[in-house]
């Protein structure tokens, strides 16, 4: 079966960087996936795109390396097992609240006798390869939320859930579960905390840790603090950004030459 490459390097200890995929475009998920991320994720729970639109996305970055993943809209074994049987490489799983609910997840995404899971892989089988029946329990990555105050109180719990391939913390849902507004990347001494605090019992026992970014100099700090995969941006993101800062640049000259002609 063919590799995950991205689930690989985590179990070794290595970082890799990934992007958010918001925005129902075939053609911006093939461009992200040949950019070289080691990782894309297309977004079903907050992204404006559906199953259908997955169906197009996938096989677009399957045109290349990158680990495709998706973010389901809820632990719904349903949601997740459709996903993998399009060909996802793993599922980010939100708002997990206990160990039952991080096992009922891992479940979704094993074959029985490890799980659950519904056999009928028709994209997966294709994109996976030979193989993709006996060796998809051990390459499906099967990725928790932590970011409500059910789940930070459940931390170690969740984290110790066998089979689990990694935790991704949201840090605007985080910031709503201590009691602050949505602040996504922040200095925020409490988040600071609490974010360091879920990253300790990811290395404490040996799970890849994962955090969402939306800027270069949080990526790297958080690639800094160690850990094992961050979202460097979103596609909506990186188009606005470079948008509007050469929009604002232009404007800017059209005022200079604006005061040296009088019009």
């Amino acid at each position: 079966m063919r590799p995950n490459l991205s689930l690989a390097r985590w179990r070794a200890g290595g970082q890799t960087i990934g992007a958010w995929l918001s925005l129902a475009n075939t053609h911006t998920a093939e461009m992200l996936a040949h950019a070289g991320f080691d990782w894309l994720c297309v977004d079903l729970q907050h992204g404006l795109l559906d199953y259908t639109d997955l169906l197009h996305m996938l096989p677009a970055i399957s045109t290349t390396d990158t680990t495709p993943i998706v973010r389901v809209a809820a632990n719904d074994p349903a949601q997740i097992m459709k996903a993998l049987d399009a060909g996802a490489m793993g599922v980010i799983v939100p708002l997990v609240n206990t160990r039952e609910e991080a096992a009922a997840a891992v479940a979704a995404c094993r074959y029985p006798p490890e799980g659950g899971r519904s056999f009928g892989p028709i994209r997966a089988a294709l994109y996976g390869g030979r193989g993709y029946a006996a060796e998809a329990n051990d390459q499906i990555a099967c990725i928790a939320m932590i970011e409500t105050p059910k789940g930070i109180e459940n931390l170690e719990a969740i984290v110790t859930t066998p089979g689990l391939g990694g935790i991704y913390i949201g840090p605007s849902d985080l910031a709503y579960a201590l009691g602050l507004p949505p602040l996504g990347d922040t200095d925020n001494a409490l988040h600071l905390a609490t974010v360091e605090r879920i990253l300790d019992a990811c290395q404490r026992h040996g799970v890849p840790a994962g955090i969402h970014t939306s800027s270069l100099a949080w990526a790297k700090q958080r690639l800094e603090a160690g850990f094992n995969f961050v979202t460097l941006g979103s596609d909506a993101g990186f188009m606005m950004q470079a948008a509007a800062g050469d929009l604002a640049a232009a404007r800017g000259g059209m005022r200079k030459e604006t005061e040296k002609t009088g019009y």
